[in-house]
């Protein structure tokens, strides 16, 4: 899906922070990439955000189709895509997240931020039920090896991130190889509509860059 096609629009000038709102501190833009940096002498304290604006306000996006690409440059670091999320305050989101990290475990998994923690993990085919109020996750099949997902993923280097959300139906897939597929059928927690940040985590100084940001709506 390159930019030229109908229908897909460009979310990043590959210059500066236009249409992006977040931590000053945190978020750059270096060498055409969107930059989040984290230190000794300046962490995170929390997770937080950088928010996809429109028209000076938080952007909201419903059904689409998302690609990035995603690269880290130190040796931990823990991201995500937020999306169908809410603004809480101070760059602090909560909702759905693709997760990615330097390390061999969240990469591709459902997540979501401040609410019911990890609907999917890797490889798995979910359908979320509501059981009296509470979260019930029901696998109902696989789709790939979660090492055959790792094996697929550059340590050093750049990732393709596709999500793809249309309903209740909710799928990522990392360098072209499917990491989950979720229904969310939990009527009350699932989220139809919302904003989009990317996010830079609590934690040891990282580093992490974004480039080729790209949406289609879906009708």
């Amino acid at each position: 899906m390159e930019a030229k096609e109908p229908g897909v629009k460009k979310l990043f000038n590959g210059k500066d922070l236009t249409n992006w709102a977040g931590r000053t501190n945190h978020w750059s833009v270096q060498d055409g990439a969107i930059t989040g940096i984290t230190a000794k002498d300046n962490p995170a304290k929390g997770n937080n955000f950088l928010i996809l604006q429109k028209n000076g306000t938080n952007a909201i996006y419903s059904d689409f189709e998302i690609r990035f690409s995603y690269s880290f440059s130190t040796p931990w670091g823990n991201s995500g895509l937020q999306y169908r999320s809410k603004d809480r305050g101070n760059f602090v989101v909560n909702g759905y997240q693709g997760d990615f990290e330097v390390g061999k475990t969240y990469s591709g998994i459902l997540y979501e931020e401040g609410g019911r923690g990890i609907l999917a993990e890797r490889g798995q085919k979910v359908v979320l039920h509501d059981d009296n109020g509470k979260l019930k996750k029901e696998v109902v099949g696989t789709l790939n090896d979660s090492k055959i997902i790792q094996a697929n993923i550059k340590t050093n280097g750049w990732n393709d991130y596709v999500i793809i959300a249309q309903g209740n139906h909710l799928q990522h897939f990392i360098n072209g190889m499917q990491t989950i597929d979720v229904v969310d059928e939990q009527e009350s927690k699932a989220a139809k509509e919302g904003i989009i940040a990317f996010q830079i985590h609590a934690g040891d100084p990282m580093k992490v860059q974004f480039k080729n940001i790209r949406i289609k709506e879906l009708r």
